[in-house]
């Protein structure tokens, strides 16, 4: 009886009491709300930790498209890999940068006006495109809205995030309000707009093999618009770092690490082309007895990678190693590669011979080279010469040398565009396959394991070389 009522008693305490502990526990420094231009900052910043950082770039992407290889510790350039191993991109994806834009999104007109909400639809569909077009099937319709999601088709989540930027774009205006907080930007809202266009065009080509129909009403939805697309190297959209601890991820990486070099397969591809991109993507080799640029090939295991020689080859250029490289995640290069595809398979009007010049300028540009005449001797080479008969060729080799450094968009567009044709290392672990996808996080399956069930039965089984549904070759 006695342990009854003092159990009694405990409980009456514990209830009158909590309000008192939630006053004690409250932090009067705090801010009771967040506020948009915070989680506006935190999510650019986080977004670009997450493109350009570790795991989703220099220990994956990187190495599948053959930008950089692993001169030890090689299981990620094998593709050993397990579904432990692509989580963050998954993780922060969901918890961090959808969660923290669709707060924005839900905030009253008083603590976010409709430019606020238009950047966080943009930033939000930019981080469902990282997530499908590296996993596949995504939950997306109800991510954030049920403890359990259902997963969306690819198709579902890409013909989705074209409608959520045409709602993006008509919130978007000079006259809705001023923006802080944009580290990339800083509140130029013409800028945003032109982003938002070249991102419905990138989707409109990832669509382009499945649904030719809607993807040129895309284009054309998308080049059409009054504000334009990304016109110019100052409108790409880069967010540049600062010094440490805030430094760029591969800065950061290098200072404590020395796992990554260039890629024997770019290196040899940039001397066949006399291109002057490669003293800015690789440095020489610490060992100045061997005079020139060497790359390491990928897929070796650890014993043959390590005899390569750590100060005979060369790692990854300093532009890409200080502390304040920009994480580039959509560039003007890129734009005018996209405008020329989409002239070529006949979305839009236009001459692709000459977009495709000017996105290798456009490329050449970006990284400092300017002299026209150099420009023009390599664009003069029977070798980088578009060819119209074979334009994914064309634009995929020079695409996929212009994205260096941006492992998620290089991988979608070697797996979309088949060039140029890569071939696995000698150790790799897929039959002599590339992986065309990421796994699912492990946790998918334990904790929402029936809709994870469902997306696998309708996309094809959880393993790295299961092709997506824009990968139809």
């Amino acid at each position: 009886m006695l342990k009854k009522i003092a159990y009694i008693t405990l409980l009456a305490l514990s209830l009158t009491s909590c309000s008192d502990l939630d006053e004690i526990n409250k932090n009067p420094n705090a801010t009771e709300t967040p506020l948009a231009p915070y989680l506006l900052t935190g999510s650019l910043k986080q977004g670009a930790d997450l493109y350009w950082g570790s795991t989703n770039n220099f220990d994956s992407s990187l190495l599948f498209v053959q930008h950089w290889a692993k001169i030890q510790y090689t299981e990620p350039d094998r593709y050993d890999v397990s579904n432990t191993s692509f989580t963050s991109l998954w993780n922060t994806g969901y918890a961090t940068l959808i969660t923290d834009l669709n707060t924005i999104l839900n905030f009253p007109e008083a603590q976010a006006n409709s430019n606020y909400k238009g950047i966080a639809l943009t930033l939000r569909s930019w981080t469902f495109l990282l997530l499908t077009d590296a996993y596949g099937s995504i939950p997306y319709k109800e991510a954030g809205l049920k403890v359990t999601p259902a997963y969306d088709t690819q198709k579902e989540v890409y013909t989705g995030l074209l409608e959520d930027l045409k709602k993006a774009q008509s919130l978007l205006g000079t006259a809705n309000g001023a923006v802080t907080g944009d580290l990339v930007y800083k509140g130029d809202i013409l800028k945003w707009k032109k982003l938002v266009n070249s991102l419905r065009l990138r989707i409109a080509l990832r669509i382009s093999d499945r649904e030719p129909t809607l993807a040129k009403q895309a284009a054309i939805d998308a080049t059409t618009d009054a504000a334009g697309v990304l016109s110019s190297n100052g409108d790409t959209f880069q967010f540049v770092y600062i010094s440490s601890p805030q430094q760029n991820p591969a800065s950061a990486w290098f200072e404590t690490r020395d796992d990554y070099r260039i890629s024997k397969t770019l290196v040899d591809k940039l001397y066949a082309l006399a291109d002057p991109r490669l003293p800015v993507y690789a440095q020489l080799p610490s060992d100045a007895s061997v005079g020139k640029y060497v790359g390491v090939a990928n897929g070796l295991s650890n014993s043959d990678a390590n005899s390569q020689g750590f100060a005979k080859t060369s790692k990854p250029g300093k532009y890409f190693l200080t502390s304040t490289s920009p994480a580039v995640i959509a560039s003007y290069s890129e734009t005018l590669f996209n405008l020329s595809e989409a002239v070529a398979r006949g979305f839009i009007s236009g001459d692709a011979e000459q977009l495709y010049k000017n996105a290798i300028t456009a490329s050449f540009n970006q990284f400092g080279i300017t002299d026209t005449v150099i420009i023009s001797n390599y664009l003069n080479q029977a070798a980088v010469k578009y060819d119209a008969t074979n334009y994914a060729k064309s634009i995929g080799t020079q695409k996929w040398i212009a994205f260096y450094g941006q492992g998620l968009d290089a991988f979608v567009e070697w797996r979309r565009l088949d060039y140029p044709l890569l071939t696995a290392g000698p150790a790799t672990v897929l039959d002599g396959k590339i992986p065309s996808r990421f796994f699912y996080p492990g946790t998918e399956q334990s904790l929402n394991g029936t809709s994870y069930q469902a997306a696998v039965t309708a996309q094809g089984k959880d393993l790295l070389t299961t092709k997506l549904w824009f990968d139809i070759k």
